[in-house]
């Protein structure tokens, strides 16, 4: 009988607490333990991206990563993007409008791969766009309702940011 290991995590802001096996993925994790079929199981390579999810803020493949790293940390998935009142995230919006997704298969790992850069406050080009993404693969869409939904969403956001708008008509 293998030995389990105690984890704590912030899931989706909620606090968890599981025993598992020390060979347990954090993508088994998130799937069969706590029942979040958003984040895919591609690859199992870390090669494709759908099982991108947040690491304390910064994108990770979840099937490259045993449960037991993630101890401690604080873990979003695709499901933790919506508001508190279902409502989808700008990012999530932006896909829907810009035709950013066909079969959905890679749509959560491509937005968690983007999400940091909706805070950022910066306006990457579509090369540095294009760079960022390496690594998440899509057999669909061509990328480019993608970057286009990207793009949507950095320029809304940079448009509402108070301090950016002040700026602007400063200069």
């Amino acid at each position: 009988m293998t030995d389990r290991i105690d984890i704590r995590l912030m899931v989706n802001r909620r606090d968890v607490t599981l025993c598992v096996a020390p060979q347990t993925l954090l993508v088994e994790l998130i799937r069969e333990h706590l029942g979040l079929r958003g984040t895919r199981q591609g690859c199992d390579t870390a090669q494709c991206g759908a099982c991108t999810v947040l690491m304390d803020e910064a994108p990770v493949k979840s099937c490259n990563l045993l449960a037991v790293q993630a101890d401690g940390t604080a873990i979003l998935t695709v499901e933790g993007l919506a508001g508190e009142d279902g409502s989808l995230h700008p990012l999530q919006r932006a896909f829907n409008e810009c035709h950013a997704l066909q079969c959905g298969f890679c749509t959560s790992g491509m937005l968690m791969s983007l999400l940091p850069l909706t805070t950022a406050g910066t306006l990457p080009y579509e090369q540095q766009l294009r760079e960022l993404l390496d690594g998440n693969l899509c057999r669909c869409t061509g990328y480019a309702g993608i970057i286009k939904a990207a793009q949507q969403t950095l320029m809304s956001a940079r448009d509402s940011d108070p301090l950016h708008s002040e700026y602007e008509r400063a200069t």
